[in-house]
Order: C-alpha cells, then structure tokens, then sequence
C-alpha cells in the first residue's frame, strides 16, 4: 500500500533533504521498515530498535496519533499521510 510520510526538517539530511517521501507497508512498522531499507540512515529515528516510538517523536496517522491507535502495529490504509514531527520540549516561562 502506497503512503506519503512528512518528515521534519531535521530528518532531510537522511533521505537527501526530501522532507516529502513515499513508502509502502500496511502498518507503521511496515512503512518505516521500508523507509529504512530505502534510507539507511533513518535507521531508528522514527522507531527505535525496539520497535517502540521514542518519547521525544511524535507520528501521526492521519488526524491520529499512532500511539493511540496501536503504536508500531497501527494499521495505515493505503493512501494515508503519516507525519513525524518531534516533541517540542518547553523552557521555564519568564515570571
């Protein structure tokens, strides 16, 4: 199943600087499995070895966050955007 993946600024370098790749699987893992086959250097950045997302990265499938709708094994349908976007971390606030 073909699929469109967004990819924040800071994972371009790994994939020649497209920010905008297609990949084919039927569940996150698949679909990261194939990035990762086509760009190396992915390799555990958007899921760690474990297979697990790592807290400081965020996917979403869709309107839906994948740690919502099953992690790893959540199902993509065929044409869906998966985005990654990275965790904001904030900062003390000015009192």
């Amino acid at each position: 199943m073909a699929v469109t993946v967004r990819l924040p600024g800071s994972l371009a370098e790994a994939t020649g600087g497209a920010t905008r790749v297609e990949a084919t699987g039927g569940s996150l893992r698949e679909v990261v499995a194939d990035l990762e086959r086509r760009f190396p250097a992915l390799g555990g950045r958007i899921l760690d070895r474990s297979g697990a997302m790592p807290a400081h990265v965020n996917v979403f499938i869709g309107d839906d966050d994948a740690r919502e709708v099953g992690g790893a094994s959540a199902r993509v349908p065929e044409g869906a955007l998966i985005m990654v976007i990275p965790a904001m971390a904030g900062g003390a606030g000015r009192g």
